[in-house]
């Protein structure tokens, strides 16, 4: 059964950071695109970042530029989303997730396979 598990989500205060990790299990997550996306109460789903399935291409939301970073480490069927000078705004539910589709949009849409998500919690 293909499963994504999220961790490494928590309280931090604004300025701090978090690395997210999305570890797969039942599957190898070399032949999938994997996005990250978040939703904050009363929000609807948004795409963060994306990545490839050889890591070659990644893409992010505007808000995060500069100081989000996606990566992946196939051998340990694992992706990871490095949060750099979180801001209140970033205060949502974090979702990993895999898509059957060659690496195109960042959109919920085009994923199939997703986890339960963590919480990040941006607060003084």
């Amino acid at each position: 059964q293909l499963q994504l598990v999220e961790s490494g989500g928590g309280l931090v205060q604004p300025g701090g950071s978090l690395r997210l990790s999305c570890a797969a299990s039942g599957f190898t997550l070399d032949y999938y695109p994997i996005g990250w996306f978040r939703q904050a109460p009363g929000k609807e789903r948004e795409g963060v970042s994306c990545i490839s399935s050889s890591g070659d291409s990644t893409n992010y939301a505007d808000s995060v530029k500069g100081r989000f970073t996606i990566s992946r480490d196939n051998a340990k069927n694992t992706v990871y989303l490095q949060m750099n000078s979180l801001k209140p705004e970033d205060t949502a539910v974090y979702y990993c997730a895999a898509s059957n589709l060659l690496f195109r949009l960042c959109v919920s849409d085009e994923y199939d396979y997703w986890g339960q998500g963590t919480q990040v919690t941006v607060s003084s």
